[in-house]
């Protein structure tokens, strides 16, 4: 097996991005005014002639049929969060039973499936079956299973998006806009382009597929509806960073190695801090190449799961009582020249354009945090936020001691004393000088800076990092737009003078979401509240925000969202809120009164044997310890009878509820309430019962049954 690894990976530089038509392959082969034509597209937004499309196509074509494609597909993101395609071969009969390979232009930038079925908010009704996808020059077309797959974006007849990918695009447009204004009136004239660029930390769960096929709540929501805890969970720290289990790392060398052919630069690997929780970290990249890499993460690695006889689980809160999954995502600015610019530089207290950027991206998370919130927001990672594994509901900025030690200075109009980084003692002279770092990391906070970016660690672990994306740029740009009007027709020998008042003017306004504490803590929850901080803890108490006329301005003012496509997503995201807890409710009423019910009824039978007859032959002594179990498994049988009971009429009326707002409240308030109760019933039972009596495997059994 390690000589098969070290003969897979001799090539690596050869396999990585092999099955991707990049930029190094169009550079290859395409004549030179073309490539350069879709280079100028891809950069700057222009439109792609007809002529210079075939010629791309024909080659694309030509390398994809190399490289084993029959079929090719225009792959999008509709509003489901998933991926879709629609497969067509690239054959063209010619007549006398004969075919050739034949791919146009047409076909490359524009397709045509059936819009109909997706969801679409009340954009369209379901006859109106037209959709149109268009080709995505800048994220890289790929080969998977044979397939030449195209990413596009993806709108109805009418123009509206229906997808996910057509608003980050807008809005990454609006940000580099706004970003270059403000950069020139700055003094930095020479940036023509910024990059909004992503990387996004995925964490998951592994467990067997046999086990997972035998949980019905797993294989038909993602989570486990009911299970009593393991005797061990994750207190002793012993998974975090720890040894990889064999069984493990040969998946994970399997999955780097098929992500690194599609062009995705997984990066880090390691055990995270639950049993058999697992997370993956790529390199930076675009935005809208990182949330299609995204995607691709999370379909391969349930692929490549199946193939090593295991299941892959990226539900938010797959397992109670331990921790849940979440995305990190790591977001950062940078010009065409490469400067990031959220580096601070060594003197960071002296480097007002990063000043600027720094606070106008605070001004845009204090303004917009509602909506921050949303972006979020979903049925699963309601249950993981605020759960003393992730961050609170509350959003909040972490900019470390330094950072607020410069920001007090201004404000204060004082002399900033920082000390830089100074070298640690760790006390033996074997090991090397390092460095400590100006602030250490705060791994409570919703956003924080890290030195060059901020990582936003709220997405739960299945979101599509659009969302949030989109939502981020879009309130930097409008932020940089205030910042920019203040500053317009300033004289350059008073920029220094005005930025400085300004710099001032935006502390004093938001410097209450700046938070360098515990976020776990009770006290922060109650400052956050002194400090008009929004808690907006369901996806209910959430979601209105998105409509608000605040949040329609700001949207339809940067072309990112129209007001009728805004209207649409709060109700696709409520409507797919109260699905979501339907399907658990229906899953959990199935399982208590079959797979549960079998195992309570076959074990409490065959106790009640055991005690007659041992009751029997003690001459009707004895049997205290069975009549005892078996009063409680009686009480619990009770209560789990009524608790289910009251699941079941409550579902009954929240499917005739019409509203989509007060039928996501319903599910919030009695479902998931419901629920509760009956899984602390069904868990209180189970404890008693031995796992051969129960016909699904217990959490003890899948989380660490792995070697």
């Amino acid at each position: 097996m390690e000589e098969e690894k070290m003969c897979s990976t001799a090539g690596l530089p050869e396999i990585f991005g092999s099955l991707v038509f990049n930029d190094q392959v169009m550079k290859e082969r395409l004549p030179k005014e073309v490539y350069q034509a879709v280079h100028e597209t891809a950069k700057n937004g222009t439109h792609l002639k007809l002529e210079v499309a075939n010629t791309v196509a024909t080659v694309m074509k030509n390398w994809a049929v190399e490289h084993g494609a029959t079929h090719f597909t225009h792959w999008f993101q509709p509003m489901t969060g998933l991926t879709a395609e629609k497969h067509d071969s690239f054959i063209t009969p010619i007549g006398d039973g004969k075919i050739i390979m034949d791919f146009s232009g047409k076909e490359l930038v524009k397709g045509e499936p059936d819009a109909s079925s997706f969801p679409s908010g009340g954009l369209r009704a379901t006859f109106e079956a037209r959709g149109y996808t268009a080709w995505d020059p800048s994220s890289p077309a790929f080969i998977k299973d044979g397939t030449l797959y195209i990413p596009t974006a993806f709108c109805s007849y009418g123009g509206q998006a229906l997808d996910k990918k057509t608003p980050l695009l807008r809005s990454m447009e609006a940000l580099n806009a706004s970003t270059i204004n403000l950069l020139h009136i700055l003094g930095n004239k020479e940036v023509k382009h910024i990059d909004t660029t992503v990387g996004a930390e995925q964490e998951y769960f592994l467990i067997d597929k046999d086990m997972y096929l035998k949980r019905k709540d797993l294989v038909m929501t993602g989570r486990t509806l009911i299970g009593a805890p393991a005797p061990k969970g994750q207190e002793m720290d012993d998974h975090y960073f720890g040894v990889l289990k064999p069984k493990v790392a040969e998946y994970m060398h399997d999955l780097d190695m098929e992500l690194w052919k599609l062009g995705v630069p997984a990066k880090t690997k390691h055990n995270e801090v639950a049993p058999s929780q697992h997370e993956l970290a790529p390199v930076f990249e675009t935005a809208n190449v990182a949330v299609d890499h995204n995607q691709l993460v999370m379909e391969i690695m349930k692929k490549v799961a199946d193939r090593h006889h295991l299941a892959c689980l990226i539900h938010e809160k797959p397992f109670e009582g331990i921790n849940g999954s979440g995305k990190h995502n790591n977001w950062s600015l940078v010009t065409d020249s490469g400067e990031n610019l959220l580096d601070p530089g060594s003197t960071p207290a002296e480097n007002l354009q990063f000043l600027v950027i720094l606070l106008g991206i605070i001004k845009a998370v204090d303004d917009y945090q509602d909506l921050m919130r949303v972006s979020v927001a979903t049925a699963g990672n309601d249950h993981r936020l605020g759960a003393n594994e992730a961050p609170p509901a509350v959003v909040s900025v972490f900019i470390g001691d330094e950072l607020e030690g410069v920001l007090k200075s201004i404000e204060d109009g004082s002399a900033f004393k920082g000390t830089g980084k100074t070298q640690m003692e760790i006390g033996a002279h074997v090991l090397p000088h390092i460095l400590r770092d100006t602030t250490d990391r705060n791994r409570t906070s919703p956003f924080a800076f890290t030195g060059n970016k901020f990582e936003f660690r709220m997405p739960g672990s299945s979101l599509s990092i659009a969302d949030p994306n989109i939502i981020l740029n879009t309130a930097v740009a409008e932020a940089f737009d205030e910042i920019s009007e203040k500053l317009k027709g300033v004289k350059k020998e008073d920029l220094a003078s005005a930025v400085h008042e300004l710099l001032k003017e935006l502390i004093a306004s938001h410097k209450r979401i700046i938070f360098n504490g515990n976020g776990y803590t009770d006290e922060w929850i109650e400052e956050a509240a002194k400090r008009g901080l929004d808690n907006l803890k369901s996806l209910p108490e959430a979601m209105p925000r998105l409509i608000s006329e605040k949040s329609i301005g700001l949207f339809t003012k940067h072309k990112v969202f129209t007001e009728e496509e805004l209207k649409s997503r709060y109700e696709i995201f409520l409507e797919n809120y109260s699905k979501t807890i339907h399907i658990e409710a229906l899953t959990m009423i199935e399982m208590v009164r079959k797979d549960f019910t079998s195992g309570f009824v076959a074990y409490t039978k065959e106790l009640t044997e055991e005690a007659l007859n041992k009751r029997e032959l003690l001459d009707g002594k004895g049997a205290s310890y069975e009549v005892t179990l078996l009063k409680k498994l009686d009480a619990s049988g009770t209560e789990i009878n009524k608790r289910l009971s009251a699941l079941i009429r409550d579902v009954a009326k929240a499917e005739s509820e019409n509203d989509a707002l007060k039928d996501a409240e319903y599910y919030h308030d009695a479902i998931l309430e419901d629920m509760s109760k009956l899984r602390a019933a069904v868990d209180e039972a189970e404890v008693y019962i031995p796992d051969e009596f129960l016909p699904y495997p217990t959490y003890g059994e899948m989380l660490f049954a792995l070697r």
